[in-house]
């Protein structure tokens, strides 16, 4: 071999290592995914928890063996469930991060960053915000987690229909989450031949609740309904018992959780909401769930989110898996073509989620009453 073709071979040799290694190198980068949630601020206490059960499910999908050999890594960022810092932690996942698709929550946050998911072709995935208008905030926002028009209906529906209540009143936090609720539930419940005698809203920034309370006392309802979030609706039911009102009361999924009745004790006592996945009861994968939480010593905040939010990881699994298999870019445009060709995902803990060409997912409705100082399945609605 001549001096010059040994030359050659070696520096070729060279220039083929680091492009291996590099092409090695680039099919092991971890598959990123964004998670904004609110970590400070009124409803930390729910996000943390939220943000808990998302980073188990990470950590078992790795353990058995990623996504294609690949690891899934979750990007966490904080929203403190204001819309601005939602936008501004949006915009870094998909800026800084370069995310195909980032989870968040809280209506009003999940409103708010629409424009940036759509106009950066990044998939939004909604878990946990109810209100029935996220299925109408463009081609990139979808949700996992069922609307208000679902457990709203639901419970509007069962106080006029089984409970037989004919006349109302509705107490809703005046923002996403409590506005489009409120009109379903007052739709549905005069629908079913009822009356709603008192409508009010309340700031989202109050304290004092003795205003709309007086006025919904005035109006002698049988049943109260009340769209709140999760840290002012325990106030709002307290300061309801103390002006007297003792007659039912009734609210979505952000009440059901074990902190309603440590705040409130007895005068939690008959308080209905709703919960959109199976519990511990119907499951045993949950029964499992719930024993790992009660090993660090208590129950989750918002069970029914929870849960939600530890399928999440898996379904962006699963549509990191056909992308890879198809061998598509992993861009946002591709991510939300897959995920609507996969379609139906079978989930760990809330079991089979099917999405809708509306943007929405349907689930079973279980109505929850707080007996005994504990919750208690009260009725199941398909």
């Amino acid at each position: 071999m001549s001096r010059r073709a040994l030359m050659a071979g070696t520096m070729a040799a060279s220039l083929a290592a680091p492009l291996s290694l590099a092409g090695s190198a680039q099919a092991q980068e971890p598959l990123r995914f964004g998670m904004a949630m609110p970590l400070s601020g009124g409803q930390a206490t729910y996000g943390q928890d939220q943000v808990k059960a998302a980073e188990w499910a990470v950590a078992e999908i790795n353990a058995k063996g990623g996504v294609a050999g690949r690891k899934l890594e979750m990007i966490v960022l904080d929203t403190r469930a204001d819309p601005q810092a939602g936008i501004q932690a949006a915009n870094r996942l998909v800026s800084v991060d370069k995310v195909p698709a980032f989870v968040s929550a809280w209506s009003a946050v999940v409103k708010a960053v629409a424009p940036v998911a759509n106009d950066t072709r990044t998939v939004q995935l909604s878990v946990g915000a109810n209100s029935a208008e996220i299925a109408r905030l463009g081609d990139y926002t979808y949700t996992t987690f069922p609307l208000a028009s679902v457990d709203i209906t639901a419970v509007a529906q069962y106080a006029a229909k089984e409970m037989g209540k004919k006349r109302a009143a509705v107490l809703y936090i005046n923002n996403e989450t409590g506005t489009v609720a409120a009109q379903i539930y007052r739709d549905v419940f005069t629908k079913a031949g009822s009356q709603v005698v008192a409508y009010e809203a309340y700031d989202p920034r109050a304290s004092d609740w003795t205003g709309p309370l007086l006025k919904v006392r005035a109006a002698q309802p049988d049943i109260v309904h009340i769209q709140g979030l999760v840290a002012d609706t325990p106030q709002v039911i307290a300061q309801m018992r103390q002006l007297g009102l003792t007659i039912p009361i009734s609210s979505y999924s952000a009440v059901y959780n074990p902190k309603l009745i440590e705040q409130l004790g007895k005068a939690s006592e008959g308080v209905i909401a709703t919960s959109l996945a199976p519990g511990a009861a119907d499951d045993p994968a949950v029964a499992a769930y719930l024993a790992r939480w009660k090993e660090v010593g208590r129950e989750p905040n918002g069970l029914p989110y929870t849960q939600y939010l530890y399928d999440a990881p898996y379904l962006v699994a699963a549509v990191y898996g056909g992308l890879i298999e198809k061998k598509m870019p992993l861009t946002g445009e591709n991510f939300r073509k897959e995920m609507l060709a996969i379609r139906s995902f079978d989930l760990p803990l809330t079991g089979k989620l099917t999405i809708n060409d509306d943007h929405t997912v349907n689930k079973t409705v279980y109505l929850m009453e707080v007996k005994n100082g504990a919750w208690v399945k009260k009725a199941v609605v398909e």
